[in-house]
């Protein structure tokens, strides 16, 4: 876990002397961030299939058929449907087979279709990509690794924020010398969950290799304490 903060000692007469601040209503306003680094148990794929025939239905047609090869080994390997989403749909001519000397129409036409794939089990990650890429996908355009739950891994962090902004009032208000006052609002300043990218690599006979290493998940606080006394 790391642990960083920023910090800042405020009070309603900051302009003020030491001893008439302390003779009015002041307090401690502390901001917190708390890291904790966990491992992913989630990976989103992005593949797809894409394919050129001399007519647009001929290309639309051959890319259906092997993008539903696909998503039927993808099936067999444990995905389920809920976890396969059309990401992107096009169909359009091949530009580099126009013809620029007479202007005439495209000879060919490209078809593409690409889904984004949640892999569960991250066990089986490399098993997946390799029998899609064996059943037609000819893309891939990255993988993201993140959290199924991230809750757990968000709380841990909001604990550390708030413990470190305890930890650094106190250290204030004893370089100070006054007593820190209790807790009178804690503000959440956001937070996030850093995904790891992975990107395609080439196939070969063995499963592809991927690592999902470690997520950062941080969480920001503020923290005011009350009357200084």
């Amino acid at each position: 876990m790391r642990v960083f903060s920023s910090l800042m000692l405020a009070s309603a007469l900051a302009m003020a002397p030491m001893s008439a601040v302390l003779a009015q209503e002041a307090s401690v306003v502390v901001n917190g961030e708390g890291f904790v680094d966990v491992a992913p148990d989630i990976a989103t794929i992005n593949l797809g299939v894409t394919t050129t025939a001399d007519s647009a239905a001929a290309a639309m047609a051959a890319n259906s058929e092997a993008v539903n090869a696909v998503m039927e080994r993808l099936a067999a390997s444990g995905v389920a449907a809920s976890d396969i989403q059309t990401a992107n749909l096009s169909l359009g001519p091949d530009y580099s087979s126009y013809d620029s000397s007479t202007g005439g129409a495209p000879s060919r036409y490209v078809a593409s279709n690409y889904v984004n794939v949640q892999v569960r089990d991250l066990a089986k990650l490399g098993e997946i990509l390799d029998s899609a890429i064996a059943d037609g996908a000819n893309t891939l355009n990255g993988i993201t690794f993140g959290l199924a739950d991230p809750r757990p891994a968000q709380d841990k962090a909001r604990a550390a924020a708030v413990a470190d902004a305890q930890a650094k009032a106190t250290l204030l208000a004893q370089a100070a010398g006054v007593a820190l006052g209790p807790v009178t609002a804690v503000v959440e300043a956001g937070g996030y969950v850093n995904p790891t990218p992975m990107f395609k690599r080439e196939a070969s006979d063995a499963a592809v290799p991927v690592a999902g290493g470690e997520l950062s998940v941080q969480a920001n606080v503020t923290v005011t304490f009350g009357k200084v006394e």
